[in-house]
């Protein structure tokens, strides 16, 4: 069986020639034919295209040569140097690269986020629920008297005045609603 067998010389020319044997070392030898005798020129052209970043122009280069060996059976073996085809498909990936990055919105580094301190939230909110469901458990009276001493930070004068109750009970209400709000709170493991 003859396959033809393509190769590429120093200056960027490419050769074909008819030998015989199976094809499967083909592809293989134009990609390292290839890279050998265009990824440093290539490299260097990406380089700048890419404004020194090694990494991208590596990338780049890689994925250019990829598209070769994917496209063996496009190149124009005949017209001799596949170094433009190379060069146009290098700039098109950088420039394709490009518009990505500026139709997404940028990235930022979320380590400075973890330096910040944050109350956590959740626990907060679950804390509030239980004690909330803990002051729906006490009585109408005892719910009252905490809402309007502890919650709203009024006197147990002034509580008294706008209940129409004397002090004493107002104070005696207050220390029997905290002790079931306390129980009521463990039950629902808020307190120890």
């Amino acid at each position: 069986m003859l396959d033809l067998e393509v190769g590429v010389r120093q200056d960027g020319t490419v050769t074909d020639e008819l030998r015989g044997g199976g094809s499967a070392g083909t592809g293989e030898e134009l990609i390292r034919a290839l890279y050998r005798d265009h990824a440093g020129p290539l490299f260097g052209f990406v380089l700048h295209l890419v404004g020194g970043d090694r990494q991208r122009a590596e990338d780049v280069v890689q994925e250019t040569l990829v598209r070769a060996w994917q496209h063996a059976d496009r190149l124009d073996v005949g017209a001799g140097s596949v170094r433009p085809w190379l060069v146009t498909v290098a700039r098109r990936i950088v420039i394709d690269g490009h518009r990505r990055a500026v139709a997404r919105p940028p990235e930022i580094d979320a380590a400075p986020l973890e330096l910040l301190p944050a109350e956590d939230e959740l626990d907060r909110a679950l804390r509030m629920m239980a004690i909330t469901d803990a002051l729906g458990a006490l009585t109408e009276a005892h719910r009252e008297v905490i809402v309007e001493t502890y919650l709203k930070g009024r006197t147990v004068a002034e509580v008294a005045a706008e209940l129409g109750i004397p002090d004493g009970t107002v104070k005696s209400r207050v220390f029997y609603a905290l002790r079931s709000l306390k129980i009521a709170l463990e039950e629902r493991g808020v307190t120890s």
